[in-house]
């Protein structure tokens, strides 16, 4: 069958091509350590690494919320915890004053140190967060916990910051998955008004019933109470970053199994290219330089 140069040099021109292009694409491709360069090249495995990247970017964002998350609660809980060993302080002071035995000089004593740990808790109440936010206010961060007015009567000089609230922070650590994070104080202001008019009963040298002793005991419970919750949620959010972890780590691996390079393999294909691409040339330099006047 007699071929015409124009067919022949078409179809060396198309075969050269072909190989330079595959050569091409497995030194991009072992340049960058990835399989696929384009969609084309593998359109399943690049839509499962699209929906896995998705993923992780989102688990990045719930992790990134859970250590946010996290710091504040513990700051939360080393302030409570500050606040109840100030309530056991006081209890102390309070059994001692509820003993019938005690002078009134013994009793002005006691309120001296009493008044110190009321204004103690007074201003851990209204404790700040890093960012100059207030701990305990509900979801409105921006107003004081607990107001002071020195010039009321006492049993009525504290009162609760204006629109605080017992509103929960929610904040998202997982797909449908959120937690609080915060831990209102909205009726603390009561406790310490309470406080304040046993400090006023002692620095006049009165005794005391045991009516305070209550009032202190059912403030101590319910702080306590709020330490553990703290507690509970950050085992919670431990639990849920070890898993967000898991998962994480088992993306990369099914990243790295879809898209990453057989370097064996790919080696294999450079070297068959590169020989295609050298033998094309060859055949085409000498067929090239074929004349029927070398045969004459």
């Amino acid at each position: 069958m007699r071929i015409a140069s124009n067919q022949y040099h078409a179809t060396m021109n198309t075969a050269l091509q072909a190989a330079n292009s595959g050569l091409a694409q497995v030194m991009q491709q072992m340049a960058s350590g990835n399989r696929i360069q384009v969609p084309s090249d593998d359109t399943i495995a690049t839509v499962r690494l699209a929906r896995l990247s998705r993923e992780e970017s989102a688990l990045g964002q719930f992790r990134d919320n859970i250590g946010a998350l996290q710091s504040r609660l513990r700051t939360s809980e080393v302030t409570l915890g500050s606040m109840e060993q100030d309530m056991m302080m006081a209890r102390d002071l309070l059994v001692w004053a509820a003993d019938g035995g005690n002078t009134p000089e013994d009793l002005k004593a006691m309120s001296a140190s009493l008044a110190t740990l009321r204004d103690s808790l007074f201003h851990v109440a209204n404790s700040k967060n890093a960012e100059g936010r207030y701990l305990f206010s509900g979801t409105a961060t921006l107003t004081d916990t607990v107001l002071f007015n020195g010039g009321a009567a006492a049993g009525s000089r504290y009162s609760a910051g204006a629109g605080i609230n017992a509103d929960l922070q929610q904040v998202s650590v997982g797909t449908d998955i959120t937690v609080a994070g915060n831990v209102p104080l909205n009726g603390y202001y009561d406790f310490l008004n309470k406080l304040d008019l046993v400090v006023t009963d002692l620095a006049a040298g009165n005794p005391i019933s045991s009516a305070p002793l209550t009032d202190l005991d059912n403030a101590m419970n319910d702080v306590s109470g709020k330490i553990s919750e703290l507690g509970r949620r950050q085992n919670i959010l431990q639990t849920l970053d070890d898993n967000h972890a898991s998962v994480s780590l088992s993306n990369k691996q099914s990243a790295l199994d879809l898209g990453a390079l057989d370097y064996a393999e790919a080696s294999v294909r450079l070297n068959s290219y590169t020989l295609a691409v050298q033998a094309t040339q060859k055949a085409y330099a000498k067929v090239s330089n074929l004349s029927l006047f070398n045969v004459l």
